[in-house]
C-alpha cells in the first residue's frame, strides 16, 4: 500500500465514522410518538423504564392521549418535571413536545 493509498483509506474511514456518528445522533433525537410507539420504542426514551412503559401502554388502551396534560392525568408517575425530561429526550404527544403542547392549551 502506498502512502497516498493509506492516506485516502484513513480519510475515507474518518468520513464513514463521521457519517455514522451523525446518523446515530439524528436517530437519538428523533421523536418517539407516545400514541403509536411500541414497547421497545417507548423503552428507548431515556427516563422510561419497563414499569413506566407498561403504565403508558395500559393507559393508552383507553384511547390515545390528547396532549401532555392528558398524559400527566392518566399515567401514574408522570408529572410536570418528568414530562419535561421525557419531552426533552424526544417523547411527543400528537407530534408535539411539552412546550409546543403548552402553547396550544386553553388558558
Amino acid at each position: 500500500m502506498t502512502p497516498m493509498t493509506l492516506s485516502r483509506t484513513r480519510a475515507n474511514g474518518s468520513l464513514v465514522t463521521a457519517m455514522a456518528t451523525l446518523l446515530l445522533a439524528c436517530t437519538a433525537h428523533a421523536g418517539v410518538e407516545i400514541n403509536t410507539a411500541n414497547e421497545a420504542e417507548l423503552d428507548s426514551v431515556r427516563g422510561l423504564g419497563p414499569a413506566s412503559t407498561q403504565r403508558i401502554l395500559k393507559a393508552r388502551e383507553a384511547g390515545n392521549f390528547e396532549d401532555w396534560e392528558d398524559v400527566m392525568k392518566r399515567v401514574k408517575g408522570i408529572r410536570r418535571a418528568t414530562a419535561e425530561k421525557l419531552s426533552a429526550d424526544g417523547l411527543t404527544v400528537n407530534g408535539k413536545s411539552l412546550d409546543e403542547s403548552a402553547q396550544t392549551l386553553p388558558e
